[in-house]
């Protein structure tokens, strides 16, 4: 049995945001904050909120750019978040379920199969507009895939490399064939768009890959993958369905917090400890996965790394593969792109897949909040 990774698809939203257009907007809102606290301020009782510029946002990140659902809400200083309106379930296809649709049409193209093809759907995903149904369900629907089973699943920025492992564990079982992972990210709805540290890190984007076990290999074989999650809050956004009753209990408004520059109702974190912590953990990982396999370092053409911050790339590159490692080993997006949290590895590979040659060895790594990680080895056929 060889179980294959044999194509995959991606999906760009309609509208781009440079880091100059979403300055522009930010500062807006910056001056119209401070003026409207302009008493709090100068009796400090409330903190000045400082300016951003298009390259303190690229010094930090690497990020240029970014791809979003829908722009004039998110660039308008009174509302600073994605004006998208409601679709009725049932009746017409949901917003994530159309992303991911697209994404798995052009997988399914790629790996040259029909949706019947499919025994099962897995969309991996940071966000989920509902709880139930399922997401995945709808995109089966969707696509005219008839039979077999889907599901949702979340594991953060780590979701794709769960979710590739969940679909070879899956054809290892038996319990399936062809399986395609989706990974669908409107981050730009999560996204705390008046947040100085943290408004211009994600974008929006959706992603799909075909796994599947064949005779005769092609595409990229799956080898075996490690997963890794250690409890911590230093990333975390705690909107939920137990908000109602949390507030009920609390005898306060809901949300009363939700369009201040820092709120745990949307993405938050501790960016420099999350540096510190989280870039030694995954390149240990990845090093530990190819100790597992007999692999040295050297042997490994090129890494699809989740892309959450362009320093953080070249971190981990260098530990795992030495000081002086080729930057073309780990190739980047994120000056496009921007995050894209789960998707983001997947965004990648569609990209770079065909740079090696046959034999080559490669490792898709994500990681995120949670703490998670996720290795997958490949090998190009």
């Amino acid at each position: 049995m060889t179980t294959c990774i044999t194509g995959t698809g991606l999906y760009i939203p309609p509208y781009s945001i440079s880091n100059e257009e979403l300055v522009t907007s930010f500062n807006q809102y910056v001056d119209n904050y401070n003026e409207q606290h302009a008493d709090e301020i100068a009796n400090e009782t409330v903190s000045a909120l400082q300016h951003s510029s298009a390259e303190f946002i690229e010094k930090v990140s690497g990020i240029k750019s970014r791809y979003v659902m829908e722009k004039e809400g998110i660039l308008n200083p009174e509302i600073m978040a994605p004006v998208i309106a409601y679709r009725n379930l049932g009746e017409e296809l949901s917003v994530m379920a159309e992303m991911g649709a697209a994404a798995l049409r052009d997988a399914l193209k790629d790996a040259g199969l029909e949706a019947n093809d499919l025994d099962g759907i897995i969309l991996a995903c940071s966000n989920f507009q509902r709880t139930y149904p399922a997401i995945a369900i709808e995109i089966q629907n969707e696509i005219g895939m008839i039979g077999g089973f889907a599901y949702d699943m979340n594991v953060a920025c780590s979701a794709a490399t769960f979710g590739l492992s969940q679909a070879h564990g899956s054809i290892v079982s038996g319990l399936a064939k062809r399986i395609a992972v989706v990974n669908v990210e409107i981050t730009s709805a999560h996204l705390n768009w008046r947040n100085r540290d943290s408004h211009f890190i994600f974008g929006d984007v959706a992603t799909a890959c075909i796994v599947e076990d064949l005779d005769t290999p092609k595409g990229y074989e799956i080898l075996n993958a490690k997963l890794f999650t250690e409890f911590s809050t230093n990333i975390k956004n705690e909107y939920g369905f137990m908000d109602r009753s949390e507030f009920l209990a609390a005898e306060t408004q809901m949300y009363p917090d939700l369009k201040e520059p820092v709120t745990d109702k949307l993405f938050l974190q501790n960016g420099r400890k999350v540096f510190r912590e989280v870039c030694p953990k995954v390149s240990q990982i990845i090093l530990e996965h190819l100790q597992d396999n007999d692999i040295p370092a050297s042997d490994i053409k090129m890494m699809w790394l989740h892309q959450a911050n362009a320093s953080m790339l070249d971190l981990i590159l260098r530990t795992v593969m030495g000081k002086e490692a080729d930057k073309s080993i780990v190739p980047s997006v994120i000056a496009e792109f921007a995050n894209t949290s789960s998707s983001s590895p997947m965004v990648v590979f569609h990209r770079y897949k065909d740079a090696l040659q046959s034999g080559d060895l490669g490792v898709i790594c994500s990681f995120g909040a949670g703490y998670s990680i996720g290795s997958v080895l490949v090998k190009k056929v």
